[in-house]
This record gives C-alpha cells, structure tokens and sequence, in this order.
C-alpha cells in the first residue's frame, strides 16, 4: 500500500474549514460581480432611456414653436447631469451614422486592475456593451440614443469591489482558521488522554483508566476501554493464577519423581556397587581373572550414581524455605563453578535483603535462575556469567549477563526460556531477553513485590 502523509486531526479539519471558507468568499464574490454588471447595466440603460426622452422633448418644443434654427440633437443639458467616468453619450441616425458623442475621461493607469482580473471579468461578462434607445417623435424614429462605458472603466469598478472582498477574506480566513485550530485543540484535548491509557495498555499496565469526558463520542470510547482494561486485567489475573497451579504442580511432579528415582534407583544402584564390592572380593580370591570385569560394573554404578545426584538436584532443588533465596542461590552458583571446571565463571550479586520474600516468589526466582544458568552454560557455549539481583521500591530485578552467542536458536526458543516466562506470566512481572551491550545475552525480569526498600547487601559467590 502507499504511504500517504499523515496529517494532525487539527490541522487536518482546520484546512477543510478553510478550503470551504474559501469556496464561500469565492461565491460570494461571485454573487458581487455578477450584481455589479447586473447594475452596471440596468444603469446605462436607464441613462439611454432619460437621453431619448430628453431628445424627444427637445423635438418636440422645436416642432411646437416652429423654430427655423435647430440645433438637434443637443446632448450638452443631459450630460451634465448623468455623465460618469468612462461614459458615453451618442446620438446615431437613421442612416447610421453618429451624430453626436460625449465621452468623459478614462482612469488613470494606477486604477487598472491586474491583467488576469481583465481577461477573467471580459471572459465571464460583456463590460463594453452598448444600450440603444429609439427617439421617436409623433410615430416618426429620428434615431437612437447609444450609451456606453468604456470596458477598462467597469473593469476597475468590479475589481473595486471584488478587491474589498479579497481583502476581508485576507485578513478574515486566517483569524478564521486560528479560532477553528484553537477550538479544535480544545475538544480534542482527552484524545491524549486515550493515547496516554493505550500506551499503558500497551505496556501491560492494566490498572490503567480513563475520565469521564463531555463529549458523547469521547464518553463512548471511554466506557469501552475501561471496560476492555477490566477484562484484560481479569483474564491475565486467571491466566497468572492457572499458570501458578500448573507450575505448582510440576514442582510437585518433580519432587515425586526425585522421591521415586531416589528411593527405587538409587537403592538399586547402591545394591549393584555392593554386589560388585562382593564379587571383587569372591573373584579376588577365585578367579583374578574377573577384577577387571568387577571394578567396571562399580565403575559404571559409580558414574550412575553421580549422574542421578545431579538429575535429582535439578529435579529438587534445597529447601529455598529453609535455607533462604540467598544462600540457595549463592549453592546454585558455587555447584555451577565446581561443574564448570573453570570453563565459564559465574557470579552473582545481592541488592536488598530477601528474607522476608514469599514462598512462591522466592521458589519460583530459584527456577528461573536455574534455567537461565542451564541456558547460557549449555547452549550459549559462555565463559562468563554474571547474575544480579536487586530488591527495589515494589519490585524485585534480576539481570543475568553472558558473553555467549546471543543469536543461538536453543537458547531462546528452548523450554528453558518457556517455563521462565509462564514463571514470570504467574508472578504478574516482565521478561525480555535480548542482545547485550557488549555481545552476549542479557536476560531482565522484574517482579512486583510490595515490600520495602531494604538495605544493600552484596555478595559474590
């Protein structure tokens, strides 16, 4: 699709304001000009009529007085009265020739209108048009009487008028489209109140709400956000609560299955390394021949048993509530270190006193940290690993940095990073997990917690 401009919904409606403003003045103006000429005309035809009855009478007393000496046609009384700038009086026989003619004088160049003005009023009107009068005396014509004015003369009347027009409309249309944008602002003023509770929204803050507005169609869309905010809030409460009981019970699926392996499989991997004990023993004495064979099955028993410790540490972990978040914490980290061999140092770092955290809380930040390790140890292939986690005014904060490959597939899209988020998901905070600063991954959660700010207390495992 193309991409059109977008414009402010104020400049936007304020330009259409503007653009039908200005078609009004257009047809006013329109209405003025097509007056004007309509006048200008009614007023040459008016002046040709009180021309032919002057003529007429003057025949007539000619006529009545039988006056040898005539001197019509006589335009001179007449034109004293009804002569105008750039208007014509002329008296035209029967035979078609002009008798006599009165013009007064032209306007000065200073008062001619533009030249597309002209060539518009002469394209649109007839300003040269002449009005024509019979002078007829006792059922005799003696001739006409022509009135005209001159085009440049009407021409500059009409631009007159239509420039008084131009003017208002110059000074009226901006103070027009400046109220209209003031106004405009003024009633769409909530909208940045919506945009402000969408992006709350978005930004999974739910307990965000709108005012009551005094527009209809803004109260409207506020009735329907408020209550879309309320439904969200209420899905994601029983979502978090669903997952919490999900997760709740597999922990407890994996703690019976670290009692089932623990007491069925170890029992019998304890009972194999005695019976290879005692066959060494046998064989030793009997048949030498069989030690190799005795000291491999105690051997693989051996490696079993080691192999099940550390399912059964994953599958249960210590006692976070005995111990403490810190101190389980602080065993992750030092287990890691010892298994690593010095491949990938970890470390962590304590802001805050957690020993008031709740159970829940304090189990489930145990499980994430857990997985977060299991993912940069194993499937980001880093050698550093820094943790960080740090009670604030209402929230608990973890970073967990590593200097891996940040673009492997395992690492975010495995089970891992799945049960960390349904583990954040049930305790209502946020997790992103992006490209560090200095490469790497860095992986941020925080947790609401209403506590208070504890003191600072750092350790380094």
């Amino acid at each position: 699709m193309w991409n059109r401009p977008r414009f402010d919904l104020k400049v936007r409606l304020t330009l259409r304001v503007a653009a039908i403003s200005a078609a009004c003045f257009a047809a006013i103006s329109a209405y003025f000009l097509v007056t004007a000429d309509r006048a200008a005309h009614a007023r040459i035809d008016g002046i040709a009529a009180i021309v032919a009855k002057t003529l007429e009478l003057q025949q007539g007393k000619i006529q009545w007085v039988a006056s040898p000496r005539s001197d019509f046609p006589n335009l001179d009384p007449v034109s004293a009265y009804v002569m105008t700038p750039g208007l014509c009086l002329a008296f035209r026989g029967t035979s078609g020739d002009m008798l006599q003619r009165f013009c007064s004088g032209a306007p000065s160049p200073a008062d001619l209108p533009p030249q597309a003005f002209a060539a518009f009023y002469r394209g649109m009107f007839d300003p040269g048009r002449e009005a024509a009068r019979p002078v007829v005396v006792r059922g005799a014509k003696l001739g006409d009487v022509v009135v005209s004015v001159d085009p440049a003369v009407q021409t500059a009347e009409a631009w007159h008028e239509a420039g008084r027009l131009m003017i208002a409309l110059a000074i009226a249309l901006p103070l027009l489209c400046a109220l209209v944008y003031a106004v405009l602002a003024r009633a769409l003023r909530p909208t940045r109140m919506i945009r402000n509770g969408l992006e709350r929204i978005a930004a999974n803050d739910l307990s965000a709400r709108l005012p009551p507005f005094d527009l209809a169609e803004l109260s409207a869309i506020r009735d329907v956000f408020n209550h879309l905010a309320e439904s969200l809030d209420t899905a994601l409460a029983e979502r978090a609560e669903l997952t919490r009981k999900l997760i709740a019970l597999q922990d407890e699926e994996r703690r019976h299955l670290a009692r089932e392996l623990h007491d069925e499989f170890g029992q019998s991997l304890a009972a194999i390394r005695a019976l290879a004990s005692s066959a060494r023993t046998t064989a030793a004495q009997e048949c030498p021949s069989l030690l190799s064979e005795c000291d491999g099955i105690a051997r693989t028993a051996t490696g079993m048993m080691e192999m099940l410790r550390g399912t059964l540490f994953r599958l249960r972990p210590p006692d976070v509530e005995e111990l403490g978040l810190v101190a389980s914490l602080e065993g992750l980290v030092a287990g890691w270190n010892g298994r690593s061999r010095g491949e990938t140092r970890f470390s962590i770092r304590f802001d805050g006193a957690f020993e008031t955290l709740p159970a829940a809380i304090s189990d489930n930040l145990y499980r994430i940290v857990q997985e977060a390790l299991t993912n940069a140890a194993k499937h980001a292939g880093a050698t550093r690993v820094s943790l960080e986690l740090a009670m604030r005014a209402g929230e608990i904060a973890l970073a967990i940095d590593d200097d891996g490959r940040s673009n492997d597939p395992a690492a975010k899209s495995g089970m891992g990073l799945l049960g960390m988020r349904e583990r954040v998901a049930a305790l209502r905070g946020q997790l992103s997990f992006e490209t560090g600063s200095n490469g790497g991954s860095a992986l941020r959660v925080v947790i609401p917690v209403s506590t208070a700010d504890p003191p600072v207390l750092e350790r380094a495992a």
